[in-house]
């Protein structure tokens, strides 16, 4: 069995490349993330430099405690910031973590950038955290996220009612899906050969949390 050491680390890919995130991404973030349409399906709102730092600095909170593990996405063509995601809710004893926290300048929507990212994720939590389950959420409105997920190869396990509170007050329904370790193998077989052709698309990127 594989130990689940949680630290920060870079995950590369050909098109991406994932940096542990830090306050010093902030002024790049803001650059690209201060787009209402990025936020329309979060709990948070992140429409200003204060609450992007706040953002970074509750991102990195949970890094601090062992709870989450959070990046700086980084398009390696332009070699600039262009957005983020995380790992989070993790479970050391049961060998779980969650992926989501995800969003993605629009310039880039549509792009392997996603894609890519959650590949790289994937693989790390499978085959150097030896993780049993990997889980993905997102609001039951967000059907282009949903569709996303699912294109994934992740199971739609069922609807949580009520779930959460946005920062709008709206009463959120969240959606979950999995991914387990027997599944890992097919998926990732997917997944390559979608990286290895990508003239033939990629899903808007919505976020997932």
């Amino acid at each position: 069995m594989l130990a689940m050491k949680v630290e920060p680390v870079v995950l590369e890919g050909q098109f991406v490349r994932l940096d542990p995130l830090t306050l010093a991404h902030h002024a790049d973030l803001c650059a690209v993330g201060l787009d209402p349409e990025l936020w329309r399906w979060t709990t948070s709102v992140v429409g200003t430099p204060d609450q992007m730092r706040a953002y970074i600095e509750e991102a990195l909170r949970g890094q601090a405690a062992g709870t989450a593990l959070p990046f700086a996405t980084v398009e390696k063509t332009a070699g600039r910031v262009v957005g983020s995601t995380r790992f989070a809710s993790l479970d050391r004893r049961h060998r779980r973590a969650e992926i989501g926290w995800t969003w993605i300048g629009r310039p880039w929507q549509r792009t392997a950038v996603n894609t890519e990212a959650k590949y790289l994720m994937l693989r790390h939590a499978f085959e150097t955290w030896g993780c049993i389950r990997v889980e993905l959420k997102t609001d039951v409105l967000n059907e282009a996220s949903r569709r996303a997920i699912l294109r994934l190869g992740a199971s739609e396990e069922g609807i949580l009612r009520q779930h959460m509170i946005t920062d709008t007050g709206r009463m959120r329904d969240t959606v979950y899906y999995s991914i387990i370790d027997t599944e890992w193998a097919a998926v990732k077989a997917t997944l390559e050969r979608r990286l290895a052709f990508p003239a033939a698309g990629f899903d808007r990127e919505d976020p997932s949390r």
